[in-house]
């Protein structure tokens, strides 16, 4: 077995449609994709670090694939197929398995964030190529023969709080509860009660004279 050193030459390939599915079951949680490149690399010579990903039209999907760009991940961008009848597709493993094939004699270390058991022949072929084969994927969830095939696996399980990050709830308020907690200013007319005003003395009589009759 092939051992680790700061010489040898990476290729990071990330199934991020596996591990974003992955966390979201298992967890409830979105993957910090910047942690793993920088624990997958781990001090060695990066040559590529690819991001396969789905394009669906979503609204938060492009500052998604903005933050995966900033982390240092090349984007490999397909879109989302949708069938009469409603069935959708939009897997890149046969992309994935090109791209290391192709790319297998320019690396030293092929390493594969995912979980998928369909990789399995892929790791095989690649150390035939005279590779070393990493995964990195969710130990609870990820392929048995996939793991075992690997040189090394790292179990994304058991170090959750480094490679997870929770997901933001957001409470949405109605605009009828909105203007109910907005506190009345007090003022003077709602204070104190209105005072009516003074009533006028009655007049008092005129005295009578002795030229009256």
């Amino acid at each position: 077995m092939s051992i680790r050193h700061k010489e040898q030459r990476v290729g990071v390939f990330v199934d991020v449609s596996n591990m974003y599915h992955t966390a979201k079951h298992l967890f409830s949680a979105n993957v910090n994709y910047g942690k793993i490149l920088e624990e997958a690399v781990s001090g060695r010579k990066l040559i590529r670090a690819l991001a396969y990903v789905v394009r669906s039209q979503s609204s938060e999907e492009e500052l998604f694939f903005e933050a995966l760009s900033n982390q240092g991940y090349e984007l490999k961008i397909k879109d989302l197929q949708v069938f009469i009848g409603g069935a959708k597709k939009g897997d890149w493993d046969v992309g994935i398995a090109m791209d290391i094939m192709r790319m297998a004699s320019k690396l030293d270390v092929i390493i594969l964030a995912s979980g998928d058991g369909d990789f399995t022949e892929l790791l095989k072929h690649a150390k035939a190529l005279g590779c070393r084969t990493e995964v990195v994927a969710f130990g609870k969830s990820a392929s048995a023969s996939l793991v075992a095939e690997a040189d090394s696996f790292i179990d994304l399980y058991k170090q959750k709080a480094k490679f997870l990050i929770a997901k933001r709830r957001h409470t949405s308020v109605r605009p009828d509860q909105r203007t109910a907690t907005r506190p009345v200013p007090r003022t003077a007319a709602t204070t104190r009660p209105a005072q009516r005003p003074a009533a006028r003395p009655a007049p008092r009589p005129v005295p009578r004279t002795t030229t009256e009759r």
